[in-house]
């Protein structure tokens, strides 16, 4: 009878990966009962079998962008777990307002020190624009100028931003362009950072819902914040977004997008990085700002998230020997996986980075678009 070992050995070799081989994308296996974990438990048992050290891979980004551009993942057996996972997100409404702050507790309030030494000075956790950029300083200085030309913005302008993370993009647009900013997060530890770093500018940060904004802004921006908004909520948010925009503004969204409609993300990464959230289609989009928005401009560079989740991954092993005193081993591996296969989900082209810019249909002029 042929085991579990052999099958899992067959599938891996199809995509020239050798279990306990020599090439930096082989898989090192250190306990025989990982495939029966796999089988058991899914891609949750997969990843958490590299937490607690079942399996190490020199090079896992390359490991994981074999698997996923040639869809092992989707050939390997289904366990119960992940299928109840689906059917739960499937029938409920996992980013309610009772449940937005969870992404907030279990990933961006564990440390802003993390994250200091993780991201570029800037604090940029979103996709650089690498067309002319060498390093990652270079390429978040060339996406926050991209961004900016893209909103048009001109001296005296007020901007909401829906999601400002640590605050580096309302402080760029006040101090450069002198516009007012309103940026409103789910989290505390990024509301204290963004305070002291707006501290003297025209800037307010909010600890805020975006359902709960009404008020009229000149522009509108989010940038990597609809990843959290969830499928049952994209009419809500363009419905939010027309709202709070004047009738000649713009509105600009930085997100992550996927190729197929989808109702859930990555078990593992639900539970263990970004609770309820989920990537959007091009289609799921469409339909919810169908009647608020005309669509003047869709920009897809997510091949470059590859390089900028790799800089955040060499910054973040340099620097581990300076924060590892707050967390421990386990956290280490988890880190290390997520930005791996975040690397290896836009290099495997299953994920996208998208610019999307939208009008209201009464505004007036033709829209001149940038790159």
């Amino acid at each position: 009878m042929i085991s579990l070992k052999q099958i899992f050995c067959k599938a891996f070799a199809t995509v020239d990966v050798t279990v306990d081989g020599d090439k930096p994308w082989d898989i090192q296996v250190h306990n025989p009962k990982l495939y029966s974990r796999i089988v058991g438990g899914g891609s949750i048992a997969f990843g958490e079998a590299y937490m607690d050290g079942w399996w190490d891979c020199e090079a896992v980004d390359q490991f994981l962008h074999r698997v996923l551009y040639h869809r092992l993942d989707k050939k390997l057996p289904r366990d119960m777990n992940t299928l109840f996972y689906y059917l739960n997100a499937k029938f409920k409404n996992r980013q309610t307002l009772g449940r937005a702050k969870e992404v907030a507790h279990k990933h961006y309030d564990i440390g802003n020190e993390l994250f200091e030494k993780m991201l570029d000075s800037q604090m940029q956790y979103s996709c650089g624009y690498w067309e002319k950029a060498t390093n990652l300083e270079e390429a978040q200085e060339a996406k926050l100028d991209l961004i900016c030309r893209k909103l048009k913005l001109e001296k005296g302008m007020r901007l909401l931003e829906i999601g400002c993370g640590w605050g580096g993009f309302a402080k760029y647009v006040a101090q450069k362009y002198e516009v007012y900013v309103v940026g409103i997060t789910i989290s505390e530890q990024q509301a204290v950072l963004a305070r002291e770093l707006n501290k003297g500018l025209p800037v307010e940060i909010r600890v805020q819902d975006y359902r709960d904004v009404n008020e009229k802004f000149d522009r509108v921006v989010s940038i990597g914040m609809l990843e959290h908004v969830g499928y049952r909520n994209y009419r809500t948010y363009m419905e939010v977004a027309a709202r709070n925009l004047a009738d000649n503004g713009i509105c600009f969204i930085h997100s992550i997008g996927g190729n197929y409609d989808a109702k859930t993300t990555d078990p593992w990464v639900d539970k263990y990085i970004f609770p309820n959230g989920m990537l959007p289609s091009a289609s799921q989009l469409s339909k919810a700002w169908q009647g608020l928005f005309v669509l003047e401009d869709w920009h897809n560079f997510g091949t470059y998230y590859d390089p900028t989740l790799m800089a955040w991954l060499k910054k973040f092993e340099e620097s581990w020997d300076s924060i590892k005193g707050d967390y421990d081993e386990t956290f280490y591996r988890t880190w290390r996986y997520f930005l791996c296969a975040s690397a290896a989900s836009f290099r495997s082209r299953k994920n996208h980075l998208w610019h999307i810019v939208l009008t209201k249909p009464v505004r007036l002029g033709i829209y001149q678009s940038e790159r």
